[in-house]
């Protein structure tokens, strides 16, 4: 299984320090990732660092070298709870909104970012949360492949590729099958072990980890009739596994202290 690498949560104000010690390390190994790009950042949470002035203009660069770009959200704000078609998380800034709205959203969004010399038809969903108005107003705005989902490789449901992340990543490492799934990379939170894991791993695995753009290249399958509730029986259950270890983990702690 070859795995592709990307990036969420680029602005202006990202952790740059974060950043540029892991575009090191991409470039090290001669990496390619694909970054997403939030047209216009309303998140405080990811409010890290004063603007970088020349930030359109590196982005810009970057994607001339052979970066892969993604349009990541519009604002990155949530505005429901909605875990939409890959229920993952239970926050989202489009599923559960109207149509209309969603391509208010997306085409804004799109917008700004050709403004700013940025051209992608490629959809990244803050927490991958979308639902079918979502998939609507992306194939009205000339949008046409989005980073999520699972499986193997690239697959065409609802006359969109979806380019699908790994589900579990031990898993996607030791698998043995053809194909090519993402890691998802949150640089704005790695610490110092993150960064030595993937130091470990690019080293280790070099004709397995692939530039974005390999991953683009494969043709995609179109999804089998019960492909999409597969999907989300996964992504529920991972979500549902990742809150038991969280409320058993607060649990701890608030016994601990009351010992």
């Amino acid at each position: 299984m070859k795995i592709a690498i990307r990036l969420d949560d680029i602005t202006p104000d990202m952790n740059w320090s974060n950043f540029e010690r892991f575009k090191s390390l991409l470039d090290k190994y001669n990496i390619k990732a694909l970054l997403g790009i939030v047209p216009e950042n309303r998140d405080p949470k990811l409010m890290i660092n004063l603007p970088r002035k020349d930030f359109w203009e590196y982005i810009g660069d970057l994607q001339k070298e052979g970066w892969t770009l993604a349009m990541h959200g519009f604002h990155h704000v949530y505005t429901t709870h909605n875990g939409g078609l890959l229920p993952l998380n239970r926050n989202s800034e489009f599923a559960g909104l109207s149509f209309n709205r969603q391509d208010r959203m997306i085409r804004s969004g799109k917008m700004l970012l050709e403004k700013n010399g940025i051209t992608t038809d490629i959809f990244m969903a803050p927490s991958h949360s979308y639902d079918m108005n979502t998939l609507r107003a992306l194939k009205k705005n000339g949008f046409t492949g989005i980073t999520d989902g699972f499986g193997k490789g690239p697959y065409m449901w609802e006359d969109i590729v979806f380019y699908p992340i790994s589900f579990k990543k031990s898993s996607s490492l030791k698998s043995k099958k053809e194909g090519c799934v993402t890691f998802v990379v949150h640089t704005n939170t790695m610490t110092d072990k993150d960064f030595e894991a993937y130091e470990k791993l690019f080293s280790s695995r070099r004709d397995d980890i692939v530039s974005y753009s390999e991953l683009l290249k494969i043709r995609p399958v179109v999804a089998g009739k019960y492909h999409h509730a597969m999907e989300k029986r996964m992504a529920d259950t991972k979500y549902f596994l990742r809150e038991g270890l969280r409320l058993g983990k607060n649990l701890r702690k608030k016994l601990k202290k009351r010992s």
